[in-house]
This record gives structure tokens, sequence and C-alpha cells, in this order.
């Protein structure tokens, strides 16, 4: 179906970060303040409260992505809107479903995508400098993706060595598929391997936990849906400072270049 101009109308697909305003971009604000409409989950648009004064605003809840970004697209051929998404709306986020939507629907209307601070970037911040190479990201949700599938993924990237963040690791749905992904993990790292758990990244309730993956099985229960959990890599290890345990050092390589 050929794309046709649909008017003066634009849209806005916004990362939110972490969810505190400090950690909003500034040009996510400016586009949520140019916004007459903004969509979102009621999660996502809580902390948005003091921008939202005067603005339509439109709250749905999770597993309504489709039908957000179908109604978002509709205000966006008049109306400047803004649909707004954790993190960064193009890692696991809103970006994707609106552009599908958008392309199926043949309308031509101005996007712009507004990148936000990605759930491992916030975890890994508080928990030393887990993430400093190359690094996989895997989510343990197979609400979309088969378990099967999930299982191959981390069997690859485990194989390699490399740090791997997993997100939405376990929830009373799938109380069990966290345990799998520290199996495979097992199968190709050792278990003095640093994790680091992080609930709610830079929020105002958040906690973090650094352990490793040989007595893993004890913070089970510390991990849900807010959690970001962060595998290290072969190379990784726990900082310390004295005896205190401070987080995780995945070593950039400088050790092999330079006395310092």
């Amino acid at each position: 179906m050929p794309s046709h101009a649909e008017g003066n109308g634009s849209l806005t697909i916004v990362g939110l970060g972490p969810g505190r305003l400090e950690y909003i971009t500034p040009r996510a604000m400016k586009a949520v303040a140019r916004a007459e409409y903004v969509l979102g989950h009621s999660m996502y648009l809580e902390p948005l409260k003091p921008l939202l004064e005067g603005k339509t605003v439109i709250s749905s809840s999770m597993g309504k992505e489709v039908d957000r970004a179908q109604q978002a697209i509709d205000l966006a051929k008049t109306g400047h809107v803004a649909i707004v998404s954790g993190g960064d709306a193009g890692v696991y986020g809103m970006a994707s479903i609106v552009l599908e939507v958008l392309e199926h629907s043949g309308i031509n209307i101005s996007v712009e995508i507004v990148p936000g601070v990605t759930a491992a970037n916030a975890a890994a911040s508080r928990v030393g400098s887990p993430l400093s190479g190359d690094f996989a990201v895997i989510s343990l949700s197979d609400l979309l993706t088969p378990l099967e599938v999930i299982e191959q993924r981390l069997d690859a990237v485990f194989t390699l060595g490399i740090p791997v963040v997993l997100y939405n690791p376990r929830s009373r749905g799938r109380p069990d598929n966290l345990a799998l992904a520290i199996g495979i993990a097992r199968k190709h790292l050792g278990p003095e391997t640093p994790v680091g758990i992080v609930k709610n990244a830079l929020r105002d309730d958040e906690k973090t936990l650094v352990t490793t993956l040989g007595v893993m099985e004890q913070s089970m229960d510390a991990v849900d849906m807010h959690t970001t959990v962060i595998i290290g890599g072969r190379e990784s290890r726990i900082w310390r400072m004295g005896d205190d345990v401070k987080g995780i050092i995945t070593p950039r390589g400088y050790h092999k270049k330079y006395v310092y």
C-alpha cells in the first residue's frame, strides 16, 4: 500500500531511561513538552506528571502495545504525539511495534526515535564496570520468543565468554527461566564468575547485590521482572576496596599494554 501524507502531525517514540526525571535526556523532555498527546504504560507515565499538565494523556496496560501503537499513529496524523517507553525505545521497547504498525498502514507521518538509558546501562553503572567491552543482552521472557530459541541463544553467547545481561529474568509465570540460564552459563564459566543483581536500577527503591555464579541459587528470591542480572565473562572479577565488595570489573585490556 503506497504511503501518503496525512497532515502536519508528528510522532516521537521516546525512551525514558530508568524513569526518574534526572535520567531522562533533555531531548526526551523536549519531545514530551512539545506533544499534545502522550501515550504509554501507566508505570512510565507516573514520573512524567510534572511535564503532562495541559496534555491529553492516554494510559494503557501491558499487553496493549499494538493498540497503543495504532492509537498513537492515528493521533499523529494531525497532532503532535509522544509515545513513551522505559529504557531505550529501540531496545525491547515500543519503537519496533510502532514502526511495524506504521509500515503496514502505509501512512506517511513524521517520526523520530529519541534514545534513552537502557536497563543494561543503568544496572551496570550500579555495580562497577561489568560491561567494559563486548557483551550480549538476552531476554528470558518467552512471551514472544520460544523458550528453545532463548536456550540456543544463551548457549551461543555464554560460549563466547563475554558478559551477558539478562532481561526479564524471573516472574511468577516464569519462575524457572533464570535457573535454566544459570545452568547454561555454568557449562561455559567457572563458579567464581561474578554476577550483579540490580533491582529497580536508578530508582528510589533500588537494591543491588554482587554474588557469584557458584552460589547464585542463594539469591534467586531477590530477582523479579524489575531486576537486571549481569553475568560476568571469563575476564570479569569482583571489585573490592579492602574487604568490601564494591562491584564488578571486566578489564578492557589496558593492563596488557600499559603499566599502572
